[in-house]
Formats: C-alpha cells, sequence, structure tokens
C-alpha cells in the first residue's frame, strides 16, 4: 500500500495544484459567466423594453397615417368639390356667351341685311344717275343732229 500511497501522493502533487487551479478557473468562469448572463438578461429586457416602444411608435405612425389619409380624402373630395362647382359655372358662362354671341349674329346679320338693301338701292339711284347723264348726253346728241338736218333742209 506504501506504493498505491506514494503514486497517489505523487499524483495529488503534480495534479492537485493543477486542479486546485483549474477549480479556481472555473469559478472565475462561473463568477464571469453569472456577470454575462446578468448582463444579457439586462439586454433582453433593454430590447423588450425598446420593442415595445417601437411597436407604440408603430402605432402612433399608423394613427398619423390614418388622420393624414382622412385629412387627403377630406381635401380630395373639396377639391372635386370646388372642380364640380368651377365647371358648372363654366358651363353657365359658356350658355350666356354663346346665347349673347347667338344674339350678337343675328342683330349683325340684319344689320347686314339692311346695309345690303341700303347698298342696293345706292347702286339703283347710281345706276339711274349714269342712265340719267347718258340720256341727257344723248338727247343732246339728237338735238345737235336735228339742228344739223333742219339747217341743211333750210340751206
Amino acid at each position: 500500500m506504501e506504493i498505491k500511497d506514494a503514486i497517489r501522493a505523487a499524483i495529488e502533487e503534480l495534479i492537485l495544484p493543477d486542479m486546485n487551479k483549474i477549480r479556481a478557473d472555473n469559478n472565475e468562469i462561473k463568477v464571469a459567466l453569472n456577470l454575462t448572463n446578468k448582463r444579457l438578461d439586462d439586454m433582453n429586457g433593454h430590447l423588450i423594453d425598446q420593442s415595445r416602444r417601437i411597436d407604440e411608435v408603430n402605432k402612433r405612425i399608423d394613427e398619423i397615417n390614418k388622420s393624414v389619409n382622412q385629412r387627403f380624402d377630406e381635401t380630395n373630395k373639396r377639391f372635386d368639390d370646388i372642380n364640380r362647382s368651377v365647371n358648372q359655372r363654366f358651363d353657365e358662362t359658356n350658355q350666356n356667351i354663346n346665347q349673347r354671341i347667338d344674339a350678337l349674329r343675328e342683330k349683325l346679320q340684319d344689320e347686314i341685311a339692311k346695309t345690303n338693301i341700303r347698298l342696293d338701292r345706292l347702286f339703283e339711284i347710281i345706276v339711274r344717275r349714269d342712265e340719267h347723264v347718258k340720256l341727257e348726253r344723248r338727247m343732246a346728241h339728237l338735238e345737235k343732229e336735228v339742228n344739223d338736218i333742219k339747217r341743211a333742209i333750210a340751206a
């Protein structure tokens, strides 16, 4: 047994200091692991809190989007109403203008017709005067011929 004890003592002398060192290192690793686990738990809590905040912000953004979309819809409806009103006014104005243009056209056509009648009368008067002048010239010429014939007979 002495050999056994001697071998055991030798192994303990060689391995025991290393075992104690391994145990001390293991304890340090456990402490570091516990600290790391605690930090991971803190980080998880922080991430959960950040996730909750992000969800709240997303909800607020969704509400703002709904509000903005609703306002855009209301504004678009107002623009549509304004467009309809303006188009209706344009149509009414165009109808009024067309009616006034038609009335003016009829008035102008009447005035043109009256002017044409007056021009026709003026033309008739001018033609009559021209014919009258021609007749006077012809008459004067005929009277001269008659006088020449009378002179020729008398002579």
